[in-house]
Parts: structure tokens; sequence; C-alpha cells
């Protein structure tokens, strides 16, 4: 692949929807590798060569390979940082923006705990109770914490930035399993990230979600 190809290695309405949302923001159509969750794409060596543990996102670009959202996002404002979507050692925001990159991933793998819960376990197993339970809240708490964290139009003081994208996604999933109600500025705060002409464009390509088959999931009866 040469170096100015830019491929995605991609999960529809997965954490590697991050990439894509920044991609889009930053003018770059990258060429997909879409993946199935769970299925033996996800171990065959297309894959495992760029991601070592066979997860989703890797982003080819630059004659390199990147894996996991985060660090892709990271190198994409630090190469890229015409496009202002990072924030620099000594920039009044760095602290926040380096909590904010963080702290997506904590609420992210409530997220994930609860996805496994939820649609993955098949008969005879089934979830338990306590735990949903107890991921919920926490996801709850975190959600909580964000609906705090929000400065202004965005999480930082000094506008959209990564952190925007890697917290913000995790507002699509979110309401899948936690009533949102109870944070109208959280919602508005989702409603200003998918009125972005990048976000709009990253869903474009995406399409309907296919993953999540019901509005909402309760936490099930110990029955």
């Amino acid at each position: 692949m040469s170096a100015d190809h830019v491929r995605l290695h991609h999960v529809p309405w997965g954490r590697s929807f991050r990439v894509l949302w920044l991609l889009q923001e930053m003018g770059i159509t990258p060429e997909i590798i879409r993946y199935e969750i769970g299925s033996k794409g996800m171990r065959a060596p297309e894959l495992l060569d760029h991601s070592p543990a066979g997860r989703i996102p890797a982003l080819e670009i630059d004659g390199i390979t990147i894996f996991e959202s985060a660090a892709i996002l990271q190198y994409l404002c630090e190469s890229r940082p015409e496009h202002g979507f990072g924030r620099a050692p000594g920039h009044a925001d760095r602290v926040a923006y380096l909590e904010a990159m963080g702290f997506a991933e904590t609420m992210a793998s409530l997220i994930e705990q609860l996805n496994l819960n939820h649609l993955f376990l098949r008969p005879p197993a089934k979830p338990s109770p306590t735990v949903v339970k107890l991921n919920t809240l926490r996801l709850a708490d975190t959600l909580r914490a964000l609906d705090g964290m929000v400065a202004g139009d965005y999480l930082l003081p000094s506008g959209f930035s990564a952190a925007d994208a890697m917290m913000g996604f995790n507002l699509f999933a979110a309401p899948y399993y936690v009533r949102m109600e109870q944070w109208p500025g959280l919602l508005a705060y989702w409603e200003r990230l998918q009125a972005r002409p990048g976000f709009q464009a990253a869903a474009e390509i995406e399409g309907p979600q296919a993953f999540y088959a019901k509005d909402f999931y309760e936490v099930p009866s110990d029955d």
C-alpha cells in the first residue's frame, strides 16, 4: 500500500466510528475494510497483521499501521495539527483533553460489558442480573460525570476536539441501556455532535445501525 493511501479496518457503528468521524472532520475518506463482530474475519491474518488482538479499529496511514482508537486519534491530531483537533502540551485545555480521552474508554468498557451480556450470550447461557445492573449503574455514573464535563458547546472551552469524537461516540450506544432524559444538557450536546458535517458524512458512510435490535435493553429479571 502506498504511503498516501488510507485504509480503515472497521466495524460499522463500533469504536472505529470514532476514527471514521475524525477522518471525515479532516476531509479524509479512507478505503474501508468492514468486519462483523464475532465472525471468523476477526481472526483472519488480514486483521491480525494490523491489530494483534484482532480488535477494531486499525488504521493504515502514512505508511504505518496504528491500532486502538485513542492512539489513532492522537496520531491524527499530532500529524495533522492544522485542523486543531488536538491539545498540545502547554495548552490551557491539555489536562481536560487527556482526561476526556481516557474517560471515554472507561465509559466504553462498560458499554462493551453490557453489549456482551445483552447481545452476545446464547442459550443456555444467561446474563447475570446482578452484573448487568451493576454495570448499568456504573454507566449511568459515567454519564452523570460527562454531563458535568461539557463546557459550552463541546467538552472543552476551546471548542471541538478529538475528545468529542472519543466521548461523543459513546452517546450513540449508551441510550440503549440508560434513560438519557435525566440529562437534557447531555442530550443537547449529543445533538450538536450529530449536527456536525463530519459526523453526518461518517454516518452516511455507515448507513443505518444494525447492531442493536431493540430500542432499549432492560436489566434482566432474576426469574
